[in-house]
């Protein structure tokens, strides 16, 4: 999973993603869309008060912050209007077609102009300006022609052109912006690696987590230029200890894509990540965002897993922290970060659930989700009951949980019903049910816990569930899920169940009583 955050952990900078009122959207936009020099003096007097928002070059002197920010602006603007033009030339709006070709080649051309005014550019960046120059001029004059002619043929052949000269443009373009971004983020990584001023740092720190809100294609950049290296490296300075927090998580952020976990792996971050974790001293956000980064390297989501061999080597240290910090959390945040890590812990290896028993996981959890300041939304129990539903193929678990009274537990979770109409919070709850009621079965092998469940009314609660398809949420992976937790109690104790509920939920094959059950209309008599 992808790591979850909220401020209280550490407070998020400003984004760079375009949010703003329509009103304001539009007065930052016409700064970009018109001749600097006729908006930005008037007497001598620039318009803006704030000097970052000004599109006046100041001989390199601007912020790389500001110069990203500028930039996404700009390159926006540009792309918009190419992409009218594919539309435009489809229906041989001509005239329409090279007002926006003119407009594309001014925003280009005062794009180039104030990025490359006054700094230094590699050549590389030169020579795509020049490239871009000579087509965005030969789309303007070819749609003049087709403007000035009613030639069917010339105007047929004029069409194929400026979609080929248009698909060029359009890709160069785009090679041409990610190497100017990885230009700027190249500043930042320098100034995490070798500024010693604290400010300075932690100003490109924020400015390094900001972009990677921005996609995975910020992210792979602002990796490929060594981000995550620097970050580590940071994190093993004492001097910048205020600054651990942030960092790491920037790190999670950008581990979200391939490129980020191969250059942690570089690095050696696993270790540093497990000095963190156990260390004594350090604060509960540090050890948060560690649990954080974790979370983003265990995620399935990641296709190569070579990273995960160093892992092992350090998965007892990791394990016995995460549990430790989720039983000592001091919010639900704290706990959801270390909780999600552990949950996708034990999905890789049957020795993270053996460590965890042994580390007293089943009471932690438990008591946890009793514990509204720590396990307070459906995403924290979620993990709760992942961790539980792994930990259950173990046969030492199901006595564990009787002696914390965790049946109680799993059956509320089997109650899960969202507060909102989110749908991310429906899914949540759907996947609390489902953990639930696949920990109730696979604990149900355990005579003793079977009887237990049964005599604290698990039955009834897993057959209204098969039946009624808003209390599962029409989810028939719960359906699934509840049929096999209610046949194997069924197994144990017939009597608990009557006789219709026995002919169309145990007795028929598992196939049939799922179509039964999907196909069953809800009753409001």
């Amino acid at each position: 999973m992808a790591s979850p955050h909220s401020g209280s952990v550490c407070s998020s900078p400003s984004s760079f993603r375009l949010q703003s009122d329509s009103v304001q959207r539009w007065l930052d936009d016409l700064r970009h869309m018109t001749e600097v020099e006729c908006m930005c003096v008037l007497q001598a007097k620039p318009l803006g008060v704030d000097e970052e928002e000004l599109l006046v070059s100041s001989g390199g002197a601007w912020p790389a912050r500001s110069n990203l920010q500028t930039l996404l602006r700009r390159a926006l603007v540009v792309s918009t209007e190419l992409s009218r033009m594919f539309s435009r030339v489809e229906k041989g709006r001509w005239q329409r077609t090279h007002s926006t070709s003119i407009r594309a080649n001014c925003h280009l051309r005062s794009l180039l102009q104030h990025y490359t005014a006054g700094r230094s550019v590699p050549q590389e960046l030169l020579q795509y300006e020049k490239i871009l120059l000579e087509k965005s001029q030969e789309l303007t004059s070819i749609t003049e022609r087709c403007v000035q002619s009613e030639d069917q043929n010339f105007l047929k052949s004029s069409r194929e052109s400026i979609h080929r000269i248009l698909t060029e443009l359009s890709q160069d373009f785009s090679t041409m912006i990610d190497l100017a971004l990885a230009n700027e983020i190249r500043v930042l990584v320098e100034q995490v690696e070798s500024s010693s001023q604290p400010e300075t740092v932690e100003g490109a720190i924020s400015s390094l987590l900001s972009l990677t809100q921005d996609g995975p294609q910020l992210c792979s950049i602002i990796a490929q230029e060594g981000a995550v290296v620097a970050l580590f490296k940071l994190c093993r300075q004492d001097q910048f200890k205020e600054l651990y927090a942030p960092a790491l998580r920037t790190i999670a952020s950008i581990c979200c894509v391939e490129e980020g976990v191969l250059q942690l792996d570089k690095v050696d971050g696993l270790l540093c990540l497990a000095d963190l974790l156990t260390d004594d001293h350090a604060p509960e956000a540090v050890k948060a965002e560690s649990a954080a980064v974790v979370a983003q390297l265990t995620s399935p989501h990641h296709s190569s897993t070579a990273h995960l061999l160093s892992f092992i080597e350090s998965m007892n240290d990791i394990v016995t922290a995460l549990i430790s910090l989720c039983s000592s959390a001091s919010c639900g945040e704290v706990f959801l970060l270390a909780a999600a890590a552990l949950a996708n812990i034990t999905f890789l290896d049957s020795l993270a659930c053996e460590i965890l028993l042994q580390s007293n996981a089943v009471q932690i959890l438990v008591q946890a989700s009793r514990d509204r300041t720590r396990v307070d939304t459906p995403y924290s129990k979620d993990q709760v009951v992942t961790i539980l539903a792994n930990l259950s193929v173990l046969e030492q678990c199901s006595q564990e949980v009787l002696q914390e009274q965790g049946v109680e537990r799993l059956l509320s979770f089997l109650g899960e019903r969202p507060s909102s109409s989110s749908p991310s919070e429906g899914a949540a709850c759907e996947r609390v049910q489902q953990k639930a009621a696949v920990t109730l079965a696979r604990l149900s092998r355990d005579h003793d816990f079977a009887q237990n469940a049964i005599k604290l009314n698990a039955v009834p609660r897993l057959i209204e569930l098969c039946r009624s398809p808003t209390e599962r949420n029409n989810s028939d992976s719960v359906l699934v899920a509840c049929l096999a937790a209610l046949r194997r109690l069924a197994a144990v104790s017939p009597e608990s169940l009557e006789l219709s509920d026995h002919q169309q939920l145990i007795a028929p094959r598992l196939v049939d009583s799922f179509l039964l059950c999907s196909n069953m209309e809800e009753s409001f008599v």
